[in-house]
C-alpha cells in the first residue's frame, strides 16, 4: 500500500473522531460522508418514473411510454426531457442554499452522485452543459455551483463538461418573488453562445441546482437547439412541483 492511501487509512478513525460526518439537510451526525439521517430522509421526496416524458412531471400511475402532462402537450418545452433528483422541500433547499451560499461546495458531488440515475448508461458521446453564471456574479461568489455540479457528474459518467460555450452576457436580478412571465422577462437575451462553441449537433445535458418555473432552462435550451443542438435534456437537484388542492 502506497503511503497516501496508507495515512487515510490510519487517520480516518481519528478524523471521524474530531469531525464526524453530518447529514448534509439537518446536521446530524450519520455514519458516512454525504449520509442523510432518517428524519431527512423520510422527508425527502425523490423524483422518477411515472412521469410526463417531457418535462418530469410525477404520474400518479403508469400513462405508458411517452406520455406527456397536458401542459406539455399544450406547449411543449424547448427541452426534449427535464429531470430532478427531489421535489423541492424542506431538506432539498437546504442543501441547494448551502452549497449556493454557504460555501459548502463539497455537495456538489453529493448532488451529482444522486444525478447519476437519470443519466442512461448509452449516452456516449453527450456533453454535460452547466447553466452559467454571469461573470460580476461569479466574481462575488467564487463559483458556479452548477458549474461545480458538472464537473463531478462529468468524473462519475466520463462525458466531457463544456464550461465555455454557454455564457452568460446580461446580469439578472434574483428570480425569487417573480411569476412566470416575470421570470421569463428576465432572462430574455441573458444567454448567449461563444464563438466557435463546438455544441452544434451535440446531444447536451443541461445541469442546473434548482428547476422552478423554467424560465432559464428554456432560455438556455432555446439558445443551444438555435444553435445546432441536436438534443437538450435538463438535469436538476431539485424542482418546484404544482401546489395541489392537499397541499
Amino acid at each position: 500500500m502506497s503511503l497516501v492511501p496508507l495515512l487515510k487509512t490510519v487517520m480516518r478513525p481519528v478524523m471521524d473522531y474530531a469531525l464526524p460526518p453530518r447529514c448534509p439537510g439537518c446536521g446530524a451526525i450519520v455514519g458516512a460522508d454525504h449520509g442523510f439521517c432518517l428524519d431527512c430522509w423520510s422527508g425527502m421526496r425523490f423524483l422518477g418514473p411515472p412521469c410526463c416524458a417531457r418535462c418530469g412531471l410525477p404520474f400518479e400511475h403508469e400513462m405508458g411510454e411517452g406520455a406527456a402532462c397536458g401542459a406539455c402537450l399544450a406547449q411543449p418545452p424547448p427541452f426534449d426531457s427535464a429531470r430532478a433528483v427531489l421535489a423541492y422541500g424542506d431538506v432539498a433547499r437546504t442543501v441547494a442554499l448551502r452549497l449556493k451560499y454557504g460555501r459548502r461546495i463539497g455537495l456538489a458531488r453529493l448532488v451529482a452522485g444522486q444525478m447519476l440515475r437519470h443519466v442512461p448508461a448509452e449516452m456516449e458521446g453527450a456533453l454535460i452543459v452547466p447553466v452559467p453564471l454571469h461573470r460580476w456574479r461569479l466574481w462575488g461568489r467564487g463559483f458556479n455551483q452548477s458549474a461545480l455540479i458538472a464537473d463531478h457528474l462529468g468524473r462519475l459518467t466520463g462525458l466531457a463538461v463544456d464550461k465555455h460555450g454557454l455564457r452568460r452576457v446580461k446580469r439578472t436580478q434574483p428570480l425569487r418573488g417573480m411569476n412566470p412571465k416575470q421570470r421569463a422577462q428576465a432572462v430574455r437575451g441573458a444567454f448567449a453562445l461563444a464563438q466557435g462553441h463546438g455544441l452544434a449537433g451535440r446531444v447536451i445535458w443541461l445541469v442546473d441546482d434548482v428547476h422552478t418555473s423554467g424560465a432559464t432552462a428554456a432560455a438556455c435550451a432555446k439558445l443551444l437547439k438555435g444553435g445546432g443542438a441536436r438534443e437538450v435534456h435538463l438535469l436538476c437537484w431539485a424542482r418546484a412541483l404544482p401546489r395541489t388542492g392537499d397541499d
